[in-house]
């Protein structure tokens, strides 16, 4: 199956780069582009991608709010973000609005390719150490709100989540909890619905936001 892209990016020739990075792949290609964040929403209605590479600083409209407007279609599809910038408030922003993850403009291409199929999987972009410097240096103080979520996380919900703010997949979290992947997908369905967010994103963004993660930790 082939995966399909728009590419929402001010900059034409980061633009054109990214796509012949993606459309250089058997199993990726991008059906549509755009320049701006509303000329990107309208290319998702009418391409209905699996992926959107999305800007979060272009004119007319941002991609924080482009993200909003497009994961509120129906079967809406996953969004990754780009910044120039590995400490970005609108990258932040745009994680709390639902996108699976955002990658620096200036990553290797290998890691584009990664990044895409990732979110595509339904997995999101967390292990890359700009991601946990991202949130350590913006997430805002104690959410009481997020707090009261947290709070009714079990025990072991609390540590897969806590796992997941660390970047670990779930192989990699059932490994270092010596249980079945089953029993770890189980708890991260819990804990997504418990927080009620979206994917794993927004539930490491909101385990910051609660105090279940703090900066430093490891």
């Amino acid at each position: 199956m082939t995966v399909r892209v728009v590419l929402v990016e001010d900059q034409e020739l980061v633009r054109a780069g990214f796509r012949m990075v993606l459309d250089s792949q058997p199993d990726l290609t991008v059906v549509g582009e755009a320049g701006d964040g509303l000329a990107g929403v309208r290319e998702v209605r009418r391409h209905r991608p699996d992926v959107v590479v999305m800007d979060v600083r272009m004119p007319v409209l941002d991609g924080v709010e482009a993200t909003r407007r497009v994961l509120a279609l129906p079967e809406p599809p996953k969004v990754l973000v780009l910044t120039t910038f590995d400490v970005d408030e609108h990258a932040l922003a745009a994680l709390r609005a639902g996108a699976s993850g955002f990658l620096l403009k200036d990553a290797a291409p290998g890691d584009l390719l990664a990044a895409v199929r990732t979110v595509y999987a339904g997995d999101a972009v967390l292990a890359a150490p700009t991601t946990r410097r991202l949130l350590e240096r913006l997430a805002p103080a104690l959410d009481p709100e997020a707090a009261r979520l947290a709070a009714t996380l079990t025990g072991r919900e609390r540590e897969v989540l806590v796992a997941m703010a660390r970047g670990l997949s779930n192989a990699e979290i059932a490994g270092d909890l010596v249980v079945a992947e089953g029993t770890v997908k189980t708890h991260v369905r819990n804990v997504l619905a418990k927080l009620r967010v979206r994917d794993r994103v927004q539930a490491v963004v909101m385990a910051y936001e609660a105090g279940v993660v703090r900066p430093g930790d490891r």
